[in-house]
């Protein structure tokens, strides 16, 4: 069932939007109508289907495919001038593992979807400098060192890249990143991949649905087949962290920041903290 602090979240993006694009009064009075009835209509779907339905709404009352697409290339080119600063940091940093995953955590700050604005260097130091509120991290290390196959389940643009940095310096021969399906907020497609390099680290593919988050149910055949033999999968974000949580399944490890108080209560963490978490151990 859908949290109303999830449903306020979904407003505030979308009154942005009807800032940027100059929506007409009577669009945003039709566009919050239909809303309320999603919502309503729709209480036993989870945040990200309900997500889906209004932006795909919303991308046909402006007539619009991909609303978020220049906050999407501004991130990536923001993030390939930290990639290029950071790179070397990473390979002379004393535990390389440590400090490249450390930042591909601090990459989820860039979330137009959740975030007004965000300070990706502010993060970056913080995530340094804090520990995790969940740490799983040296298992996920142990797991990927014996891992044939590795599913990298990414999240937003800009943060795609720390997400290639991190992989890497996996330096691991079988990692395959999944973006989504089509154009869904500010999470990554094809063309992210494309604009920041992505396939120079890892194989690439589409899970054939334009959610925000992983539903498994709703992916293609090509996903679910690399998702069932894959032997650690690595998810990124809330919004795949709200899909896939409940399949409890040890293979899987979340990466992400907690960017509000529902996924705080959800992890039994507070909202800014930093985890790495597998519900296959304890906390």
């Amino acid at each position: 069932m859908v949290d109303e602090r999830c449903v306020s979240c979904f407003l505030r993006t979308y009154k942005r939007l009807f800032s940027k694009y100059n929506v007409s009064e009577s669009q945003q009075r039709l566009f919050l109508t239909f809303s309320d009835h999603v919502v309503r209509g729709n209480y036993s779907k989870f945040a990200p289907e309900i997500q889906r339905i209004l932006s795909k709404t919303f991308c046909r009352l402006i007539n619009i495919d991909d609303p978020f697409k220049e906050e999407k290339e501004e991130s990536n080119r923001i993030a390939l001038e930290l990639y290029n600063e950071w790179k070397p940091k990473v390979i002379e940093s004393e535990n390389p593992f440590n400090t490249a995953i450390r930042l591909a955590i601090a990459g989820n700050i860039m979330d137009y979807g959740a975030n007004n604005s965000f300070d990706i260097h502010k993060s970056i130091t913080n995530v340094l400098q804090s520990s995790f509120a969940i740490d799983h991290t040296q298992e996920l290390k142990h797991r990927l060192s014996h891992a044939k196959k590795v599913l990298y389940l990414g999240d937003n643009a800009g943060e795609i890249v720390f997400d290639r940095l991190f992989i890497e310096t996996l330096m691991h021969g079988n990692i395959t990143y999944v973006v989504k399906g089509g154009p869904i907020l500010n999470d990554v497609t094809i063309n992210d991949t494309v604009q920041v390099g992505m396939h120079y680290a890892a194989d690439v593919i589409s899970n054939g649905y334009d959610a925000p988050s992983t539903i498994l149910e709703r992916c293609s055949n090509e996903f679910r087949e690399a998702y069932a033999n894959a032997d650690v999968i690595i998810a990124k974000g809330q919004g795949n962290l709200e899909g896939l949580m409940h399949e409890a399944d040890p293979r899987i490890f979340f990466l992400l920041m907690v960017k509000c108080d529902v996924i705080a209560e959800v992890l039994g963490v507070k909202k800014g903290d930093f985890v790495v978490h597998s519900f296959a151990k304890q906390n």
